[in-house]
């Protein structure tokens, strides 16, 4: 399954180092700064260069936070009432993943990234040039700023894509549906996609950063982040101690704006905030 997947990119990382990278020696010097993250940035830099410089890691960073995030979800699920304390806050009581289910969704996510995802990035590899990384780390101002701005951005590129896969029967049917087969959403349902939403999500994820001229180090905390955040959307469970109950004002949907599109697909189309949603009076409450 996804350790197949793990292994497999680790393969290709290090067929990668051996034949193709080839970093300027400017780089093999350390460089000492007053930034909080500069010891973190040299570590990655002289430890793990060919790791994090290859086009591989960002899919090897996302596909093991989706998968060590989905866990303890699903071990909830699979325990159920038996575990009271928890299951009191399920969204939709009365439906409960099987591990058929689960099953489905953590393959349909390996057949996407070894058939589409991976070919993507090995093209992607062949094209374009080998990266060169900063030596200056980035400010947690910068970290924090930037990446608020990675996830509104990614926000509103979903917003959009999202309401027109809903309003377009046969973008919909033939693009979107797959990922509404449950309507209790769960842990492994998040990557519960069609290829080509995945890619159009991956696409952005990759592209957005760029676009905003944000540190790599930036970006991959986003990733770790943001996947966190859609995974949490889609364990099924209201946690008082979730992030959208920890944020105030309402600003993140979370788990149950999610539930509640899945309960009735025109309303609460935003990944993770919740503005768009309220401009445009698509935001439904959970009932």
């Amino acid at each position: 399954m996804l350790v197949t997947l793990l292994i497999l990119t680790l393969s290709c990382l290090q067929w990668y180092h051996s034949e193709m990278l080839n970093i300027s020696e400017v780089l093999l010097q350390p460089h000492q700064g007053d930034r909080v993250l500069q010891p973190l940035w040299n570590y990655l830099l002289f430890r793990h260069l060919p790791l994090i410089s290859s086009p591989f890691f960002p899919v090897l960073l996302a596909a093991s936070c989706y998968f060590i995030c989905s866990i303890p979800f699903a071990a909830l699920d699979l325990l159920g009432e038996r575990v009271p304390l928890f299951y009191q806050y399920k969204i939709q009581a009365g439906r409960q993943p099987t591990v058929r289910m689960m099953l489905k969704s953590l393959m349909t996510a390996l057949y996407n990234h070894i058939f589409f995802v991976l070919p993507a990035v090995i093209m992607t590899m062949c094209i374009l040039p080998t990266p060169i990384l900063p030596q200056d780390a980035p400010t947690l101002y910068e970290v924090f700023i930037d990446g608020l701005a990675i996830l509104l951005l990614f926000d509103t590129q979903y917003y959009i894509w999202h309401f027109v896969h809903h309003k377009h029967p046969q973008l919909y049917r033939w693009i979107h549906s797959v990922h509404h087969e449950y309507m209790a959403p769960f842990s492994w349902s998040t990557e519960h996609l069609s290829p080509t939403e995945l890619m159009t999500i991956g696409l952005w994820s990759n592209q957005d950063p760029l676009i905003l001229k944000c540190h790599p180090l930036t970006a991959w905390c986003v990733t770790v982040f943001s996947i966190w955040m859609s995974v949490e959307d889609h364990i099924g469970y209201d946690l008082p101690w979730s992030l959208n109950h920890l944020v105030p004002f309402g600003l993140l949907g979370g788990a149950p704006a999610h539930d509640m599109h899945h309960q009735k697909p025109n309303s609460n189309y935003a990944p993770f905030f919740s503005h768009w949603d309220r401009l445009f009076g698509t935001a439904v409450a959970l009932e």
